[in-house]
């Protein structure tokens, strides 16, 4: 679904994902807050996600390696997550399709002709410098160079957002801010214990562990916290909407090894362009200081060099 207001508003925040629910596990309750708050908020997905496992016994049938449907299921479940969080904008990269999802590193779907492993990355970014030439957002939000834990189409999820950042500056909008999604080793932790603790009560078959959860750092990497404590019945109730990839018992969860994890209330972001705050320092808000303009070139500095990284970065 794709609503986008004539007269934009004040905020606007872009997230760029690589398959349908990891938007929700790293970001439910930042968009559902902000969403709340009266902000755009467009999720642009870049795969339908074809190749996850499939959890229900019931839904096994849609696996790439049975009827290949899983795709279009997948779609569906995007819809209804989304209407859970409130997000009106959301899209699939270059239309629904155009790019599959390549599988984990090393599987022979990376060598698909049409995975988005091997697309061309100025042609996936042109289609993405076009969403943020209409929707002109002040923050960007993808994962980091690894993509989290490795995965290709995480890793060209990044890749496509950051060339789509460069694309779209060149055709003249500058997204203010770059943030990559994390997790401080801390609040991790803190999770896990609360796992151990969880004793009988636990409701899936084993514990994963810090290993498992993608993006973590240091405290002090860590620029902006959101609490989105609000929020969790909506992010719990999109992570469901997942139901063929996420097993759902809150507090907890599970993908399809059956390992629980924590649904976390809040949500982590290391700015990467822009003026980058001095390390140790943390906000809790996406937008702190910038100028309320629903319109321009909305930037932290005026200072900020071509390639974003900017002249106040400290």
């Amino acid at each position: 679904m794709t609503e986008v207001p004539g007269n934009l508003p004040t905020r606007r925040l872009l997230l760029v994902h690589a398959h349908p629910d990891d938007e929700t596990i790293n970001n439910g309750v930042t968009m559902a807050k902000y969403v709340a708050e009266g902000a755009l908020v467009t999720l642009v997905t870049c795969t339908l996600g074809e190749e996850g496992e499939v959890i229900p016994p019931e839904l096994a049938h849609l696996a790439s390696d049975r009827d290949d449907t899983l795709g279009p299921y997948r779609i569906g479940e995007l819809d209804t997550a989304m209407a859970e969080l409130g997000v009106t904008d959301h899209r699939f990269l270059g239309g629904p399709g155009r790019y599959r999802d390549s599988g984990m590193m090393g599987v022979a779907q990376n060598d698909h002709p049409g995975c988005f492993w091997r697309a061309d990355l100025d042609e996936a970014a042109g289609h993405l410098a076009n969403v943020i030439l209409e929707v002109r957002p002040q923050v960007l939000v993808t994962y980091d160079d690894n993509g989290g834990y490795g995965h290709p189409d995480h890793i060209q999820a990044h890749r496509v957002a950051m060339r789509g950042y460069e694309l779209a500056a060149e055709r003249g909008h500058r997204i203010a801010r770059v943030y990559e999604i994390c997790m401080p080793r801390s609040v991790v932790e803190a999770g896990f214990a609360r796992l151990a603790a969880a004793g009988e009560d636990f409701p899936f078959e084993g514990i994963a562990t810090p290993d498992d959860v993608p993006g973590v750092v240091d405290d002090d990497q860590v620029h902006v916290t959101v609490d989105g404590a609000a929020y969790n019945d909506r992010k719990s109730a999109a992570m469901r909407a997942h139901a063929s990839q996420i097993a759902v018992d809150d507090p907890f969860f599970s993908l399809s090894n059956d390992l629980g994890q924590v649904i976390f209330t809040t949500e982590s972001y290391r700015q990467v362009r822009g003026e980058i705050p001095i390390p140790g320092t943390r906000g809790h808000d996406l937008f702190e200081g910038l100028a309320d303009a629903a319109d321009g070139d909305d930037t932290d500095s005026a200072g900020d060099a071509a390639d974003g990284t900017g002249d106040g970065a400290r």
